[in-house]
């Protein structure tokens, strides 16, 4: 979209008002207007009493907004909630200006920030879905009331028939080469669950400071800014536990309220890594005076994607970030009620992130036993395996060269070791 002027307006409903406040909703739709280089030159929130089914807001509002968007060249009116496609053309038509819904905008951000071919492909698919609705606005100019009679539709009406076929065509190919793409990240991961190598993920809402957090624990260089949506696309590393343990650890794309469906469906196979993640680490803002609310629209989209409130309680760690900003403690302790076994850290100033490892490692070996294991000098291989697949707690040799093990490992790890060299002495 370009650096442009934008207006931002937040229609709260009095009959049905937001669930969070309605300064905090239009303050966030000026970020999201912000982080695709809109400038904001008017934002208001309008109360309404009742919605116009053809024009969402009343004749009042309208004009007002007209009047307004008349004193810049191109502005950008950003209507906070979803339209319908006949109220986006209305709104056009009366106020004289571009009109984009919330949908829209999110859209635009993440055309604007996906890098990789996947990342792409699903933004696209995304975009295609929503528009499939709103073919006829583009042809409302082609007069299909003076088409044929009977069966036969105006020009308006085949224009829009092949732009459907067209627009079907692109989705079906795009879903093709998603499916590549999910394929591919099928078999990675189960290369990973092969080699027994445990995934995190880093989920929360946008901005609470993720990518930050991810290149503190894994030294990697993933974009990190105070901006919505800064990062898109995933990034995996392999991180080393206190314990020895390696594990790999995966940023993904923040989530934010009413996040679109399109977006949601079409990054499924991105969100995997989520659905499949061992642990789940949720980080907070824990500064943010919506850090509850935050939360909630965290877990709302965790459930869309099949993880119910019982697997949440099972594999989230809470993780609040920002510490460094709190000034409340009272926040301080309401959070660590609120959320049981947290750890507060500040990515950017360095602090918890020991307590943080520490704590993963703890969750990671709970599914752990402690074996001691007597290897023989010619048993290299059974050694070799061991050092690769557990974490040695204790080694010890006698005069014979017979090195006796203490060792934490995975039950299922401990069971492959113990079928493939069960003349080994293990307790």
């Amino acid at each position: 979209m370009g650096v442009g002027v934008a207006f931002v307006v937040h229609p709260e409903l009095r009959f049905s008002p937001s669930k969070r406040p309605a300064e905090q909703m239009l303050a966030e739709a000026g970020l999201l207007a912000e982080a695709i280089g809109l400038e904001i030159a008017h934002a208001e929130i309008i109360s309404l009493s009742k919605l116009r089914a053809g024009s969402f807001f009343g004749k009042g509002v309208t004009t007002r907004l007209g009047e307004l968007a008349s004193d810049y060249d191109d502005p950008v009116v950003i209507i906070n909630t979803a339209l319908s496609p006949v109220q986006q053309r209305n709104l056009e038509m009366s106020i004289a200006a571009k009109v984009i819904d919330r949908t829209q905008l999110i859209l635009e951000i993440f055309g604007a920030r996906a890098q990789t071919h996947a990342g792409r492909l699903q933004v696209e698919l995304a975009a295609l879905s929503f528009q499939r609705s709103r073919l006829v606005r583009s042809w409302t100019h082609l007069e299909r009331q003076r088409g044929g009679g009977g069966f036969l539709g105006g020009p308006g009406e085949r224009q829009i028939e092949l732009d459907r076929r067209m627009l079907m065509r692109r989705v079906t190919q795009i879903k093709l080469e998603l499916k590549e793409v999910v394929r591919t990240r099928t078999l990675q991961r189960r290369n990973r669950v092969r080699g027994e190598t445990p995934t995190i993920a880093l989920i929360g809402y946008t901005n609470a400071g993720k990518s930050t957090l991810f290149n503190h624990l894994t030294g990697a260089g993933v974009l990190s800014k105070d901006m919505l949506f800064a990062t898109l696309d995933p990034t995996m590393r392999e991180v080393t536990l206190p314990s020895g343990r390696r594990a790999i650890l995966a940023d993904t794309v923040g989530f934010i309220s009413q996040l679109p469906i399109e977006l949601i469906e079409a990054f499924k196979s991105t969100l995997e890594e989520v659905v499949h993640a061992d642990l789940l680490l949720h980080v907070h803002d824990a500064a943010s005076l919506f850090v509850s609310d935050d939360a909630d629209d965290v877990a709302a989209v965790l459930n869309d994607l099949g993880l119910d409130e019982s697997r949440q309680q099972q594999c989230v760690m809470h993780i609040f970030n920002k510490s460094d900003l709190l000034t409340d403690d009272d926040q301080r302790l309401w959070l660590g009620k609120k959320y049981a076994k947290g750890v507060f850290t500040s990515a950017t100033a360095g602090t918890g992130i020991d307590n943080l490892l520490q704590a993963i490692d703890g969750f990671l070996a709970q599914d752990s036993v402690q074996a001691i294991i007597e290897i023989k000098p010619e048993d290299g291989a059974a050694r070799a395996w061991i050092y690769a697949h557990a974490h040695v707690r204790d080694s010890r040799y006698d005069d014979g060269g017979c090195e006796t093990l203490t060792i934490s490992i995975s039950r299922a790890d401990h069971a492959r070791f113990h079928a493939r060299w069960p003349h080994l002495g293990q307790s």
